[in-house]
């Protein structure tokens, strides 16, 4: 059974830098895809970003592309959400999820009840001065 548990959140200034990981115990990430999902106040949640070993390159949601950067460290079986030139709409719960095996980035925009098989604790991102 796949376990995650997020860290790195916290309170940053606008402009400022966070770093989040993602770390996985019970099975090995590199066998999934991975994606960052948020989820603000009042909002729906949110796709950000995710990641793979079988797509060729990661996908992002428009609002932070050029500004975050999903990466992995399958040696220490984490994944990481860079987020630079942070904003204070940035602000939001931040959880990690693996796909279920088989799915893909391809298949990110899905329905999350169909492809998502296991969901992070979440971590709290606050943006403000």
């Amino acid at each position: 059974q796949l376990q995650l548990v997020e860290s790195g959140g916290g309170l940053v200034q606008p402009g400022g830098s966070l770093r989040l990981s993602c770390a996985a115990s019970g099975s090995a990430l590199e066998h999934y895809a991975i994606g960052w999902f948020r989820q603000a106040p009042g909002k729906e949640r949110e796709r950000v970003t995710c990641n793979s070993i079988f797509d060729s390159e990661p996908v992002y949601t428009d609002s932070v592309k050029g500004r975050f950067t999903i990466s992995r460290d399958n040696a220490k079986n984490t994944v990481y959400l860079q987020m630079n030139s942070l904003k204070p709409e940035d602000t939001a719960v931040y959880y990690c999820a693996a796909l279920w095996s088989g799915y893909f980035c391809s298949d990110f925009h899905r329905d999350v009840d169909l492809v998502v098989g296991y969901w992070g604790q979440g971590t709290q991102v606050t943006v403000s001065s």
